[in-house]
């Protein structure tokens, strides 16, 4: 990695670092930064006992239990949609191509909307049922889609794109079908469908994480076949690169990241789609800087869309979703005019 792409990522880390730390304390409830940061040291074994901390009513609670995890879960999410926005555009050629457009979104989506809309608890066992629906519908969905484009052992990318789209307005279809014949939980399915991070079960963050970050740490480890099956499916082959191979795994690799992030964050749009192009811009095609570069600048953008959504008509918010595309259409054509 030379110089030059080490200073982009140390200031993207920069950069994430800030908009974390806003993300804390810009809210509905404004949090003190210096008391914020005693109370966190105070959490530390060999320090709470030389820092004392006085809160005003349930200003801990919120920080704690709110704050702190919804930001972390923004992060996550925003980095996994980035990263795989980045594969699949690469994979599939495609600059169009986004996280959902193989149908795992719709998948994920039919499994939220049948717990939402009929009957089902919303907990089993103390376990929220919606996310888990949402990560089985997806699931459900890439084993379809993966079927259906499989042909003679091999994953043909044209046939993998069609096959999404196929199921994707197929499970739509049933979608609007459930809405259509349900009378109760509407506005849940379409804030849902709209992506937010409000009302998620924040407990799911330490399950979440840390597998989307081994599954974002695999898909990193085929940056160098990527780099050469952007040249050419058939000049990898004759470079050594098991061009099927790579493909099915990247495929199902990043179909479980895009599922972990919809599960519990809702179809947020855009997110895998504008970002790895403006990573592209900046750092190149390069995909072993890219693919860290575009999680880092997903993480901000999220962060900081998820800030401004539960800031700007405080103490309501707007979806995350419609944040997102109202800052990062205008925004990604502003550097597709400057970037030719």
């Amino acid at each position: 990695m030379s110089n030059k792409f080490r200073i982009y990522i140390l200031l993207g880390l920069g950069l994430l670092l800030l908009s974390l730390v806003a993300g804390i304390f810009i809210g509905s409830v404004y949090i003190e930064p210096l008391s914020a940061v005693k109370m966190l040291l105070s959490k530390i074994p060999y320090l709470k006992e030389s820092i004392s901390v006085t809160w005003e009513g349930n200003i801990e609670d919120i920080l704690m239990k709110v704050r702190i995890p919804r930001v972390l879960l923004a992060l996550i999410v925003g980095a996994s949609l980035s990263v795989s926005g980045a594969v699949f555009q690469s994979l599939l050629r495609n600059p169009l191509a986004d996280p959902y457009l193989l149908g795992v979104s719709s998948g994920a989506a039919l499994g939220a909307a049948i717990v939402i809309l009929t009957s089902l608890p919303f907990f089993f066992f103390g376990v929220p049922i919606v996310p888990l629906s949402a990560f089985a519908g997806a699931l459900l969905s890439m084993f379809l889609v993966y079927g259906l484009a499989k042909t003679k052992g091999k994953l043909p990318m044209h046939t993998l794109l069609l096959s999404g789209v196929i199921i994707n307005f197929s499970f739509s279809a049933v979608i609007m079908l459930l809405i259509t014949l349900s009378n109760k939980g509407l506005s849940e399915v379409i804030v849902w469908m709209m992506g937010t991070l409000n009302n998620t079960n924040y407990e799911l963050l330490p399950y979440v994480a840390p597998v989307a970050l081994v599954l974002m740490a695999v898909i990193y480890m085929f940056s160098n076949d990527l780099n050469v099956i952007a040249v050419g499916e058939e000049s990898a082959v004759y470079l050594g690169v098991k061009t099927e191979n790579v493909k099915k795994w990247l495929f199902i690799l990043n179909s479980l990241l895009t599922a972990l992030a919809v599960s519990v964050s809702g179809l947020i749009g855009f997110v895998g789609l504008i970002i790895p192009h403006i990573a592209r811009m900046i750092v190149g095609p390069d995909h072993r800087i890219l693919i860290p570069f575009s999680a880092i600048c997903g993480g901000i953008f999220l962060v900081l869309s998820d800030t401004l959504c539960r800031s700007i008509i405080s103490p309501a918010e707007i979806p995350t979703g419609v944040v997102t595309a109202i800052l990062g259409g205008p925004f990604f054509l502003y550097l597709l005019k400057r970037k030719k």
